[in-house]
């Protein structure tokens, strides 16, 4: 699966005109569907003028649940949020929101051509975001001596990991996280390096966005 990088508070941005009327396709990170929520709001904020800002949003997946939202926004029901959904879904796409704003030319047109102009509105938003490929990775809490410290962020390196939540004290307590296809290289390299002093404790798999070139 991927992401989007681009923060809510400066989402990726393109637009185009169909028959007269313009759609402004905006595309963000989110972590869950309340923060959809407000970017579309600080949307509409933005278009106080506009007709329509339809939406739709995905997040979740690192557990197999994924949830989802949308919107037509006054547009015929199918027509506005539906398409920008399958717009997200056909790139794999989670943990982001697309919202569409339309301004209104004085043409009507009709259920294909709203369905068209919509996912086209969603589509170059997408393009033109920052995108990150999302990487379930495994956590563990790992206790070490001053020593040892550098040594073990060799080994973390070497299995594409980072750490987090480092607690200096006595000794060094910290949180390491590498991909999930890593994690039996990283205990054996662990057990190996410090003759199983060090025994790193298994805590969850989360989803860690790796930017795409």
């Amino acid at each position: 699966m991927q992401t989007i990088l681009n923060p809510a508070d400066d989402p990726a941005h393109d637009a185009f005109v169909e028959k007269k009327s313009e759609f402004i396709g905006d595309a963000a990170h989110v972590d869950t569907l309340d923060e959809a929520l407000a970017f579309v709001e600080s949307i509409r904020e933005r278009h106080p003028k506009s007709r329509h800002v339809a939406y739709a949003a995905v997040t979740g997946g690192a557990d197999g649940r994924v949830a989802e939202r949308m919107s037509d926004d006054g547009e015929p029901s199918g027509t506005a949020g539906k398409p920008i959904l399958d717009v997200l879904r056909a790139n794999d796409l989670t943990d982001c929101v697309v919202a569409v704003t339309r301004y209104f030319g004085g043409i009507l047109l009709g259920s294909g051509g709203l369905i068209r102009a919509y996912s086209t509105g969603a589509s170059i938003a997408v393009k033109a975001a920052r995108k990150a490929a999302i990487v379930p990775c495994r956590r563990y809490l790992v206790a070490l001596e001053y020593p040892q410290l550098k040594r073990f962020q060799q080994i973390l390196a070497a299995v594409d990991g980072e750490q987090s939540d480092e607690t200096y004290a006595a000794d060094v307590t910290l949180v390491a996280a590498m991909p999930v296809d890593n994690a039996g290289r990283f205990e054996s390299l662990v057990t190996e390096t410090f003759n199983a002093t060090v025994v790193p404790e298994p805590m969850d798999v989360v989803n860690r966005a790796i930017a795409l070139d």
